[in-house]
Parts: C-alpha cells; sequence; structure tokens
C-alpha cells in the first residue's frame, strides 16, 4: 500500500487526533496509508528546543517513507500557506515525491493580495502576477491542485498506482 503524508496546519486544530483520523481513513478508503504527523510519539524530555527538534525530526523521516504528500495550503495567519507545510512541500519535491496540494479557490495570487494601482502590496512589496494561485515556486512544481482534501487524496492515489 502506497503511504501518503499528510501535510498542513491541521496538527493545530482543537480537533487535530479526530481530523487526523479523518484524513487517514479517508486515504485508506483510497488505497492509501496516510501518515499524520501527530502518530510521532514524541518524548518531552529535555528542552523545548529538544522537543521542537524532535517533532522536525520525526516529520522528515515520515516524509521520507511516504511515497507522495497531501499539503493543504489554506491561508494561515495571514494569505499565505503554513511556513512549515511551505518546508514539507519543499523537502517532498526535493525528494523527488508527488506532491498534491488543496485549498479554498480564492483565484490567483494577485486576486487574493490588496495591491495598489502599481501592484504593490501594503508594505510596498510587489505582488508576483503570473496567474497562479499560490508562490510560483510551489505551484509551479506540484503535481496539481485541488479546492477539497477528498479530491486531493484521489488524486495522489491516482498519481501513485
Amino acid at each position: 500500500m502506497k503511504k501518503v503524508y499528510l501535510a498542513g496546519p491541521d496538527v493545530f486544530r482543537v480537533d487535530s487526533v479526530e481530523w487526523g483520523r479523518y484524513l487517514k481513513e479517508r486515504c485508506r478508503q483510497a488505497g492509501l496509508e496516510g501518515l499524520y504527523p501527530l502518530d510521532n510519539e514524541i518524548s518531552n524530555a529535555g528542552s523545548s528546543f529538544d522537543t521542537a527538534r524532535a517533532i522536525a525530526l520525526a516529520n522528515m523521516q515520515m516524509i521520507r517513507e511516504a511515497d507522495g504528500v497531501v499539503a493543504n495550503l489554506q491561508w494561515f495567519r495571514g494569505k499565505e500557506p503554513d511556513s512549515g507545510t511551505a518546508f514539507e512541500v519543499g523537502a517532498a519535491i526535493a525528494l523527488g515525491k508527488p506532491v498534491w496540494a488543496y485549498f479554498p479557490d480564492h483565484g490567483s495570487l494577485k486576486n487574493q493580495v490588496e495591491t495598489n494601482q502599481n501592484g504593490l502590496d501594503p508594505d510596498g512589496l510587489l505582488v508576483e502576477d503570473f496567474g497562479l494561485p499560490r508562490n510560483l515556486m510551489m505551484a509551479c512544481q506540484w503535481a496539481g491542485f485541488s479546492h477539497s482534501v477528498d479530491e486531493a487524496i484521489q488524486e495522489i492515489a491516482r498519481i501513485l498506482k
């Protein structure tokens, strides 16, 4: 059975354990084994940094073991994806693993971010305008994207078969 790492800020949800079970069940129904970050057993021995590092290393090991990644790239604490999830997407792509992203449809990045007549955001920075829904470094290298997790799981299952 092909393994899929379930990346996203879902681990911060109040119902994160139950949500992880739901995602893993959806994977099972698609003929996949879902690897959810909260499945890692991390001891809290040592400092906060030691615990954080153990979590990061365990998640990277899951990504290495996975055949592909389903990534929740919805807005998180602003109008960008969770930075940890973005890192995981980049790591998976660097490891040659297909990544299927999902997020609500908000149009192109240019349409999502407030800009002035010169295409600058409120901080005076240019917003890229390639018609892509996320930054080009992800959008040009992922296997594809959907607007729901169910679609994303079905698509990664199709790719991995």
